[in-house]
C-alpha cells in the first residue's frame, strides 16, 4: 500500500479551526500516515503538542519563526524547553531567518535562531528550518552548528534537519546534503510554470528528500489559490515521481525513509 508523509503541515493555524477532524481524516484516507505539525510562537507551539495528543498520526515541531522573533521574551527559551519533553515533539521548528518580511532586524532573528538551535542540540532533535532571502547567512549558521555537532560526537549530525519548502540552486543543494540537511519539497514543484524548480528537484538525490504541504498554504496543482492541506501530499509526491522517473512506491518508499530517519517516529504497519 501507498503511504505518504506531510512532514510540514500548519495544522496549528486558524485556517482549520473548523474543520481540523475532517481535514485529518481525508489524510487518512489518501494514505497520509505521519504529520509533522511545527509550531511558528509560543502559542501554536503549545497548539501543536495538543493536536499531536488527539491524533495518533500527527507529531509536533516547536519553535520561533523569525517573523514572530518579536515575541521572544526571557521566558520563551524555558518554556519551549519544557515543551520538548513531550514524547510526540521531534523536532525544534519552524526556525530560521527571513530577509524578505523582515519582521525583525537581522541580528535579532540570528540570535534566536541560534538559541534555538542550542536548544535543538541539547535535546538531540532535528530543526525545521526556514529561509527567505537569507541564504547566505543562514547557510553559514548552519555549518557552524553541524560542525560543533560533529566535534562534540552528537548523533544529531547525522540527521540535524530539513531545509523546508526548498527554493535554492544546486550550489545550495551541495551545501546542504554534505551538511547532512534534508531538502523539502512542496507544491510549487507541481506548477506549470516551475520548470526551474522541476529542474532542480530532478538534480536532488531521493535520498535527500521528504515531501510537504506547507499547508494551509502553497497549494499544488490543480488547487493552486485554495487553502491546502495534508492529503495534497500525495500530488507533490506524484509529481517527484513523475520527474525522478521513478515508481510511486519506489518514491514513497525512499520518502518514508527518509522522513522515519529524520524525526524518528515509525510508520504505520
Amino acid at each position: 500500500m501507498i503511504a505518504y508523509q506531510d512532514t510540514h503541515c500548519h495544522l496549528n493555524l486558524y485556517q482549520f479551526d473548523n474543520d481540523l477532524e475532517e481535514v485529518i481524516h481525508r489524510a487518512i484516507q489518501q494514505g497520509v500516515d505521519r504529520i509533522l505539525v511545527p509550531g511558528i510562537d509560543l502559542e501554536t507551539s503549545l497548539r501543536s503538542v495538543e493536536i499531536c495528543e488527539k491524533f495518533e498520526i500527527v507529531y509536533a515541531a516547536v519553535g520561533v519563526h523569525p517573523n514572530n522573533a518579536s515575541s521572544w521574551d526571557n521566558t520563551s527559551i524555558q518554556r519551549l524547553r519544557n515543551l520538548c519533553t513531550h514524547p510526540k515533539v521531534v523536532a525544534i521548528g519552524e526556525i530560521g531567518l527571513d530577509y524578505y518580511r523582515n519582521y525583525a532586524e537581522p541580528e535579532i532573528q540570528k540570535k534566536i535562531l541560534v538559541t534555538q538551535m542550542e536548544l535543538a542540540m541539547e535535546f538531540s532533535k532535528p530543526v525545521v528550518i526556514h529561509n527567505r532571502n537569507a541564504f547566505k547567512d543562514l547557510m553559514s549558521i548552519l555549518s557552524n552548528w553541524v560542525i560543533n555537532l560533529r566535534l562534540s560526537g552528537n548523533p544529531l549530525s547525522e540527521r540535524p534537519g530539513v531545509l523546508h519548502a526548498f527554493d535554492g540552486d544546486l550550489e545550495i543543494v551541495n551545501q546542504a546534503i554534505e551538511l547532512g540537511f534534508y531538502l523539502g519539497v512542496a507544491g510549487p514543484v507541481t506548477f506549470t510554470n516551475a520548470e526551474d524548480r522541476q529542474n532542480i528537484t530532478k538534480s536532488i538525490p531521493l535520498r535527500a528528500m521528504i515531501a510537504e504541504t506547507d499547508a494551509p498554504y502553497l497549494a499544488p496543482h490543480p488547487f493552486r489559490g485554495k487553502r491546502n492541506e495534508p492529503a495534497w501530499v500525495s500530488l507533490v509526491v506524484q509529481k517527484i515521481s513523475m520527474l525522478k522517473a521513478q515508481s510511486l512506491e519506489e518514491i514513497t518508499t525512499t520518502l518514508t525513509h527518509n522522513g522515519n530517519h529524520l524525526f524518528g517516529w515509525r510508520s504505520s504497519d
